[in-house]
């Protein structure tokens, strides 16, 4: 198969859409498949061996973002692929459906930033409105929506985004495993940041508006706690403002064994953002075997069993965060019961997993895609 993917987010920059294109392409070339990459300016040349072509992009929030371009055409025109892959589409995802559906090539896209819910977030008021008639605009145009979470398959059903279907996100079982605890590097850096046999809780991610990372200020005054922050962004000097006198780590941003090794050295994980559509470092933090605590909002909402793999917390009170933390602070047994259980709810959900699924639906998209052209081709007399 031939699968052109156009994202609105690409490597060098680290997210959540990045993280899962690589997945799928990694996938396709162990897979013998071929594909192509249309992508932000500063992205590499070639990845898992297909080539990368860029767009013009200009800069918002330390994000690239993908301008149209009149080549996003031609280069689909001339990798003729049998379906295109949008991630995430925006501007530049929204020009390559639209040129797909003009070249008459199935196209699935795939919902992974809530705009619209950065929009209301900043009280935008009418934006917010328009943000989701865009959305829909975009997502009405491809062959096939798929939604990482129960959350978003709502909110796109409110507003009459069609052709929906769940596809979750895959998570490395082998990189992330309670094995590691028993690693020396993870022994020196527990050593390093709680000297003296502190709880860890570990947070990673982008240190951005969205993430809501502030909000580790309701565990002030917690005994026995420090706090260890894995990331960077552009909300950190506000965070590291509403933190000032609190024990916080600040470990940077991280990937690999290093972001592994994170991962093992926290006792709890916290996640406070309650915009996310899946929450990607939520089920990292499972595979290692790690209590989370995560709003009771948007994706969070499938992946935490609240009172089994770890606790939800009333969105935007700040109070019942700190009273979930406190509950797993003082409770060593209760952290590795729930870390336990939440081990064994990603056990499924490998990326070779999550990407056979998606391949499915690849075929989908093309399946519906030639009984369209059938119909068309068929005299009305002989539909009838």
């Amino acid at each position: 198969m031939r699968v052109a993917v156009v994202s609105e987010s690409f490597l060098p920059t680290v997210s959540g859409v990045t993280t899962s294109v690589c997945k799928v392409l990694d996938y396709l070339a162990r897979a013998g498949h071929d594909a192509m990459v249309i992508a932000p300016a500063g992205a590499p040349s070639s990845y898992a061996g297909f080539a990368v072509h860029t767009v013009p992009a200009i800069a918002y929030r330390q994000f690239p973002v993908g301008l149209p371009s009149l080549t996003v055409q031609r280069l689909l025109s001339d990798f003729r692929p049998d379906v295109l892959h949008a991630a995430s589409p925006f501007l530049l995802g929204a020009q390559g459906i639209a040129a797909a559906n003009r070249l008459d090539v199935p196209s699935v896209a795939i919902f992974q930033t809530d705009v619209a819910g950065y929009a209301s977030r900043n009280h935008l008021g009418q934006a917010t409105a328009w943000a989701w008639r865009y959305v829909k605009w975009v997502h009405d145009g491809a062959d096939l929506n798929l939604v990482p979470s129960s959350a978003s398959m709502t909110d796109l059903q409110r507003v009459g985004v069609r052709r929906l279907a769940r596809w979750t996100r895959g998570v490395d079982l082998v990189g992330y495993h309670p094995n590691r605890k028993s690693d020396p590097a993870v022994a020196a850096l527990r050593a390093r940041v709680a000297p003296h046999g502190e709880v860890i809780v570990g947070y990673v991610g982008r240190i951005a508006p969205e993430k809501q990372v502030e909000r580790f200020r309701a565990l002030r005054g917690v005994p026995g706690i420090r706090l260890v922050l894995v990331g960077e962004g552009p909300s950190e000097p506000l965070v590291r403002k509403a933190l000032e006198g609190m024990p916080v780590t600040w470990l940077g941003r991280l990937s690999g064994d290093e972001l592994a090794t994170a991962y093992a050295s926290f006792d709890i994980f916290v996640h406070a953002g309650t915009e996310e559509t899946f929450g990607q470092t939520i089920q990292e933090a499972h595979a290692a075997g790690l209590p989370v605590v995560a709003p009771a909002s948007g994706g969070p909402i499938d992946l935490v069993d609240h009172g089994e793999n770890g606790y939800l917390f009333t969105p935007d009170n700040e109070r019942d965060l700190k009273r979930c933390v406190l509950r797993l602070v003082d409770d060593p047994a209760l952290r590795r019961r729930m870390g336990e259980a939440g081990r064994r709810g990603v056990l499924g959900r490998s990326w070779e997993n999550v990407c056979d699924t998606l391949f499915g639906y690849y075929e989908q998209a093309i399946d519906a895609r030639a009984a369209v052209r059938m119909m068309t081709a068929v005299p009305l007399s002989l539909q009838r």
